[in-house]
């Protein structure tokens, strides 16, 4: 299992309302989580299988950024 980490605009609950049924049914996400605090917003995705460019392409369905950072 390997972590993923996006700096994205996911920055409030209702942002999170949209993405989480597209990443709850993502194949290969454990689980993820989004820090609005964070200037970032960071997103960590626990990932058994999924790639940044799944997260990527996901996200992008619903009109959210994501740029991977280490």
């Amino acid at each position: 299992m390997k972590t993923l980490k996006f700096k994205t605009n996911i920055n409030c609950g209702g942002c999170i309302s949209k993405v989480t049924p597209l990443l709850n049914n993502q194949e290969g996400v454990e689980s993820w989580e989004v820090d609005t605090v964070n200037p970032d917003k960071i997103l960590t995705i626990k990932s058994d299988g999924a790639s940044e460019e799944d997260v990527k392409a996901t996200l992008q369905k619903v009109g959210f950024n994501a740029e991977a950072v280490d």
